[in-house]
């Protein structure tokens, strides 16, 4: 079976590696070969995370994505993540360590769908999560990330009528902080809904001192309890900030290994999920690892396209989004 036929049915290209092999010297050797930068989302594994050249929430992501000079960029993380950095850099190879890393919350807007929806709604704006394919990029007016979801839509007129999706309770913090209406698409992220808030309430006993965080991603009734809601970034410098011991974390577990390394000496608690068997690790962003990374990279697969026509309506929104975002100083 070819290399490419391997990709289709698996997701990433599989072949021995020699474990004599120090796959941390052997990926920086193809950084500097090929001209190559490695981008990488928290939540990706902590190996990952030492080895890529930046490491951010969506919004760094896209802008790191947006002004990068390497030739090949290698995006640790998800396929809706590695589409927007091929719609801001078209013209450089993307690639993803396994194109089967999807997304809970991408999948659950479908574009056909939401284009059906929006139809309902002629006269409003269209504001989507970054969390979401390429072609409902194109069908955006603007996107946004969980770090600037707030301030864009406090930046436009109040009697702005405005749709928000794909991320439902994203949705709905930005309502309350804004005390905007907006309208919603009816989807959600598989691991900030799984926050159990009666385990939370008997792990805040246990830890009375313990600061709990949350991803706006969260149920609402999550977030009420929370000391602080942020982005993966704005919870990261949280933990830098304040002087608190121990902090309680409900997002992917992915963020606490940069908490660790940021806050010798803290302790930091996944928030526990509803099902005592379940654990807050994303099952998409895991599956990228070390050795499929060190593969696509020596490889050049798989490699991530989209559409020059998807590209150039996707792009208007998140160039929108950044500029959104330099004009306020985020």
């Amino acid at each position: 079976m070819d290399t490419l036929a391997e990709i289709n049915i698996k997701g990433f290209v599989e072949e021995p590696i020699d474990p004599s092999l120090d796959l941390f010297d052997e990926i920086e050797k193809l950084k500097r070969e090929k001209n190559a930068v490695v981008l990488a989302h928290y939540y990706q594994e902590p190996d990952i995370q030492d080895i890529a050249d930046y490491i951010g929430d969506s919004l760094g992501l896209s802008q790191e994505a947006a002004k990068t000079d390497a030739d090949i960029i290698v995006f640790a993380g998800v396929h809706f993540m590695a589409e927007t950095a091929k719609i801001l850099s078209p013209y450089k190879k993307v690639l993803l360590p396994d194109v089967k890393a999807g997304c809970s919350l991408s999948d659950s807007c479908p574009p056909h769908l939401f284009a059906k929806f929006k139809e309902n709604y002629p006269d409003h704006l269209v504001i989507t999560y970054v969390n979401c394919t390429a072609e409902l990029k194109a069908l955006s007016d603007i996107v946004c990330t969980s770090s600037n979801a707030v301030q864009i839509v406090e930046s436009l007129p109040k009697e702005q009528k405005i749709i928000f999706g794909p991320d439902r309770n994203l949705g709905a913090y930005v309502a309350r902080k804004t005390g905007r209406d907006l309208v919603l698409w009816n989807g959600a992220c598989m691991v900030h809904e799984i926050f159990s808030q009666q385990r939370i309430v008997k792990l805040k006993e246990r830890h009375p001192e313990a600061k709990f965080i949350a991803h706006p991603e969260c149920e609402e009734v999550i977030l009420k309890m929370a000391d602080y809601i942020g982005s993966t970034t704005g919870l990261l410098k949280y933990t830098m900030d304040h002087p608190a011991k121990e902090f309680i974390v409900a997002t992917e577990s992915g963020i606490l290994h940069q908490m660790e390394k940021a806050n010798p000496g803290k302790v930091f608690i996944p928030a526990p999920p509803n099902n005592l068997c379940a654990c807050n690790d994303c099952p998409h962003m895991k599956r990228n690892t070390l050795e499929k990374l060190y593969l696509c990279m020596k490889n050049e697969l798989p490699e991530v396209t989209v559409p020059m026509d998807i590209i150039e309506r996707a792009r208007v929104p998140i160039e929108r989004m950044l500029e959104i975002s330099a004009r306020l100083g985020l």
